[in-house]
């Protein structure tokens, strides 16, 4: 089975846009034969956690004791495997490292962080090569300035697809899965 890591913010509460389309996310990759790998807290990872578990999905949690001062209850409740490193560090390693492909949401540092790291490592043949679908108009508004810049070559935006929706990051997924790009 394909792990999905799914990288966003904390902050989305269950009433909030954010936290619903990351429900609806993690529904329709359980539902389509995909695990999926959280950082495992609340928001995001939470509601992709929750939209997974719901439709019988296997659910994973990469937590990390850097956290436990600030979030005393754990990984969420949706996590059904937790898998909890001491540094921050060895929680991005583990989730840039070891996933069959990536979405990610709507997020502050931490996610941008992800997201920069994972294209890079690709860009530079340090990882493979996997699906790295950035999700909604969130993503194509903060990285516009990238498109013009002398730094980033045509070349790099190969290596992300961009997402509206469940549907189709999850047809993105399938494409590559199925050996082709969509």
């Amino acid at each position: 089975m394909k792990t999905i890591a799914v990288f966003g913010s904390a902050v989305p509460k269950p009433e909030e846009m954010d936290y619903q389309h990351a429900y609806e996310l993690g529904r329709a990759l359980c539902a389509s034969g995909y695990q999926v790998m959280t950082g495992g807290y609340s928001g995001v990872m939470e509601a992709v956690s929750k939209g997974g578990c719901e439709v019988g999905g296997h659910v994973i949690g990469v937590t990390t004791a850097l956290f436990d001062a600030t979030r005393p209850n754990g990984a969420n409740q949706w996590v059904k495997q937790e898998i909890k490193y001491l540094t921050l560090r060895e929680r991005l390693i583990h989730m840039i490292v070891e996933p069959d492909g990536y979405v990610a949401m709507p997020g502050g540092l931490g996610t941008l962080n992800e997201l920069v790291m994972v294209w890079e490592l690709m860009r530079v043949d340090d990882i493979p090569r996997r699906p790295l679908i950035c999700y909604g108009q969130y993503w194509e508004r903060m990285l516009a300035n990238f498109v013009e810049s002398p730094y980033i070559q045509p070349t790099f935006w190969d290596l992300l697809t961009f997402a509206d929706t469940p549907e189709e990051a999850v047809a993105a997924l399938d494409g590559w899965q199925n050996g082709s790009k969509s």
